[in-house]
This record gives C-alpha cells, structure tokens and sequence, in this order.
C-alpha cells in the first residue's frame, strides 16, 4: 500500500513538472510568434492600441510575467492576488533613467493592474523593454521573492525570453496613455488562433472542404453512373488545382513582403553603417589633429625650457660678476685703507696733491660697463693694492 502511494506520489509529481515545462514552452513559443507578427506588421503600418497584433502580445507578455506569481499575504493569513507591477516596481529599480517613479506619479493610472500595462507601453516606446527584463532576472533575489517555483522568470527560458524581445527596438509604437484601456479587471486572455492555422503539404490531394464534399457524396456516388463518377473526379481534381494556385500564390505574397521587409533593414543597416564609418573618419582626423598639436606645444615648450636655462646660466654669469666687484669696491674704498692705518699715523706730502677717489673713475657698479672698465684697470696695474699704500704711502696711481 505503501509503495501504491509512493508510486501515485511520483507520477502526480512527474505530471506536475511536465505540465509546468510545457506551459513555459508555449508560452515562450507563443511570445516569438507574437514579436514576429509585430515586425512584419509594423513593415507596413503604425503600431499602436488599436493594433489586434499588439493586443494578443501584450496580453501574452502579461501571461509570462503572471506565470506563478505570489500571492500578497494579508493581515489575517489569506494570499490577495498579485499582480506583476510589484515585481517590476522592485527588481528594475536600479535601471538607469527609469521610468519608474513617472509610471508611479501618474494621476489617472491608478491600479497596479494598470499601471503594469502603463509601463508595458512607456518601455515599448522607450525601446527598452528587453533592458528592463534583464535588469530584472539580474536581480534573483527579488524574483524569488515574488515568483514561485515553475514559474517562467525562474527558468533557464527567461533568458531565451529578453533575447526575443530585443527584435520590437525596430519598431516605432505610439500609444495614448489615458488609463481607459488600461484599468480593465478581467485578465487578458490570449488568442491563439493566428497561430495555430493548418498549412497543407504540397503532396496532398484535396483540402478539407474538397473532402468533406468528397465524403458527403460518396453514399451516392454508388448509384451513379460511371460519367457522373469520372465528372466528379475532374472537377476535384480541378479544384484541387485551384487550392494549390491559392495556397502557391499566399506563399508568394508572404514571401514577397518578408523580401521588402529585409531590404528595408538592409537599407537601414547600410544606412546606419555609412554613418558610423563616416564618424570614425571624423574621429580618426580629430585624433590626428590633437596628435600634431600636442607635438608642436612640446616642442614650442622644449624651445621655452632652453631658452630659460641659456637665461638661468647668464643671470648666474651676471651674480658671480657682480660678487666679484662687490669685493673689488670694498677693497678700493678709501676709509677701508683710513680704518687700517693708526690714528697719529700721518701721509707726508711732497708737494703731490692726495688721491682723488677712484669712484669717479670705474663709474657706477652696477653697469655692466663699469665692469669692464674696473677690469680693464686691474689688468693694465693702474690700481693700488692696500698693502701697496701702507708700505709706500707716498706713491700715488698715475
């Protein structure tokens, strides 16, 4: 009995995961189909509200992000149903430039039910709708917080889910935000008729009204001659001619607009690639510029360093010249030669007038040309030295 129940336990519990993989499938499955008719609408049209091909996707966006969402607990520990805003509100939060808090602020969205479906249609005409999804299966924490196991978001699909998404950036929605298609309280139910057409082989015979008609007569078929048998098989086989130009002709057509649509993109593409190499050239040539000028101030920066440093050397010349003659002028002052000699001492005069200063005749020190002046003096002994005056005091320079 045990091993009754244990059995029953693993089949319903491999029925369950079963049932769980399947329902993400189609959804996953229904949502590509769904962004395929999107682009191939939106080839020839404006997509907006109105648009039957946006009503079945949204509605199946919501079904994926509601797939096992949590209930929100009460006070007295009964689970009120979510709905996917507050999942949204809290793991996209840190997308930048979010439009989140303006989704928030809105006076006539007033439901969370509504306000989902308000930022759906905000991030389609931002073009961000697969970034906001990765944002938030980035952050697992909040997902686990508000999805149960199974559910879509938890899945190895989600990924699959935001890679599918990136193919609506190419089309340009427009949608009215007035919040009176938005806060309706039944669910959206999904249409899946448009996916789920027959397609015949090109082997087959007759289509499904050629054999109803076929099975309806063949009671009397029996009766009947064998001219009325062979007329109704040529007019079958006519018909089922007819069926086959149909079906020949919807294939050409469908493939005939895929061809404009991806020439169109090949355009765009083309378009989109002759701007950036011309912006790379742009690039390439400012790059150029800003090198040349960069080697042209180093080397007027180089010339100014030189041109300094010849300055720095000269000014140092100057300083040690000047230092010299500084000691010159001390030694040729006259009270210099008073200070050292005794105070009874006294110069006998042989009818010679004293030495006039020697100021007057080296000129101002502090020219260049006192300088040499001064130098050319002590080269040619025309000065006296100190020692000089004190042992010969009578001698004077001439």
């Amino acid at each position: 009995m045990a091993s009754l129940s244990l059995g029953m336990h693993l089949n319903r519990k491999l029925g369950t995961s079963r049932s769980g993989a399947v329902e993400r499938r189609n959804l996953l499955t229904v949502c590509r189909f769904s962004v395929k008719t999107l682009l191939d609408r939106s080839c020839f049209e404006a997509i907006d509200d109105s648009a039957p091909e946006f009503t079945n996707f949204v509605s199946i966006l919501e079904h994926i992000l509601s797939h096992r969402l949590k209930g929100q607990t009460t006070w007295f520990g009964y689970e009120s149903p979510r709905s996917f805003w507050d999942c949204v509100r809290i793991a996209c939060s840190k997308v930048p430039h979010s439009c989140i808090r303006s989704i928030e602020s809105m006076e006539n969205v007033r439901s969370s039910r509504a306000k989902g479906r308000a930022w759906i249609r905000v991030v389609l005409m931002e073009k961000r709708l697969s970034e906001y999804i990765s944002s938030a299966l980035r952050d697992f924490k909040a997902i686990r917080r508000f999805y149960e196991d199974g559910a879509v978001m938890l899945g190895e699909e989600a990924g699959l889910l935001a890679d599918t998404l990136i193919g609506l950036n190419t089309i340009d929605f427009s949608f009215c935000l007035k919040g009176e298609g938005l806060d309706g309280t039944c669910p959206a139910v999904i249409d899946y008729t448009p996916y789920l057409k027959f397609t015949l082989n090109a082997d087959s015979i007759s289509s499904d009204e050629e054999e109803m008609r076929t099975l309806g007569s063949s009671g009397s078929e029996s009766s009947t001659p064998d001219k009325m048998a062979t007329a109704a098989a040529i007019f079958t086989e006519q018909s089922s001619l007819v069926s086959r130009c149909k079906r020949l002709e919807q294939k050409y057509r469908m493939v005939l607009e895929q061809k404009s649509y991806l020439e169109e993109l090949v355009r765009l593409r083309e378009a989109q690639l002759s701007q950036a190499v011309s912006c790379n050239k742009a690039l390439q040539q400012g790059l150029a510029d800003t090198h040349l000028s960069h080697n042209m101030e180093k080397e007027q920066l180089e010339y100014i360093i030189l041109e300094l440093q010849d300055q720095l050397k000269s000014f140092q010349s100057l300083e040690q010249l000047s230092t010299d003659m500084s000691l010159s002028q001390t030694s040729l002052e006259p009270s210099h030669s008073l200070e050292t000699r005794p105070a009874s001492t006294h110069w006998p005069n042989h009818g010679k007038e004293e030495t006039p200063s020697l100021r007057g005749l080296c000129g101002s020190l502090t020219s260049v040309a006192s300088y040499k002046s001064l130098a050319s003096l002590k080269s040619s002994e025309c000065l006296a030295s100190p020692t000089t005056e004190t042992s010969s005091p009578g001698l004077t320079p001439s």
